[in-house]
């Protein structure tokens, strides 16, 4: 009871404080999704922060998401959407709640959204983290490099359409006595499940 009254007062507040740049709120499974305009994603994020009646003073995660192929193919709100999004986690100390923030990219081909590192310090590696897996660009990012991947790393490996071979591989070459880059020797091939039937499996004739 507790926690849905607490939900209830939290979606009525980001209704009144937040007004038209809602473009859509969602609750499900005892949790909220706020969805907004990329040109409203940095108002946004300052209001959810500072705003007495919302107050999220922290950024628990912030992630990218690939929509191509959502749930392959099967209808949902985000069919006609663009590609990438940004979805961001907060947490309210003050008031004890929980929202999950959505932002899409509208350049499937340059994905790009605001950096929020300014209003929370803790984005920095985060966003950091959504451009070398996803390629989506942060603007006004101070420092915006890759973080998981190795520098000489080709394209992005959480995009739908990236090979699971990658495009490059690293070894060591005795001659040159350092690690240096080639294309992928893996030859792709599709893997056909072999199926045996037994005569009398399981006693039945």
């Amino acid at each position: 009871m507790t926690i849905t009254v607490s939900i209830d007062t939290l979606q009525s507040a980001l209704r009144h404080v937040l007004g038209e740049r809602i473009q859509q709120l969602v609750l499900a499974h005892g949790e909220l999704t706020l969805t907004v305009r990329d040109s409203d994603y940095l108002a946004v994020a300052l209001l959810l922060r500072d705003h007495p009646e919302l107050a999220f003073e922290q950024l628990i995660d912030l992630c990218g998401i690939d929509y191509s192929a959502y749930k392959d193919g099967a209808h949902s709100v985000f069919t006609d959407a663009p590609r990438y999004a940004v979805v961001s986690h907060f947490l309210s100390l003050t008031h004890n709640w929980r929202l999950r923030l959505r932002v899409h990219a509208t350049d499937e081909h340059m994905p790009q959204v605001d950096s929020i590192n300014d209003i929370w310090s803790a984005a920095n590696w985060f966003e950091r983290e959504a451009f070398d897996l996803y390629g989506i660009l942060f603007r006004n990012h101070a420092d915006l490099r890759r973080i998981l991947t190795d520098y000489g790393f080709i394209g992005h490996p959480f995009r739908k359409d990236f090979p699971t071979t990658g495009h490059v591989e690293m070894r060591y070459d005795a001659e040159q006595k350092r690690v240096i880059y080639q294309p992928v020797t893996i030859e792709p091939r599709e893997i056909t499940p072999r199926i045996i039937r037994e005569d009398n499996y399981g006693g039945l004739h």
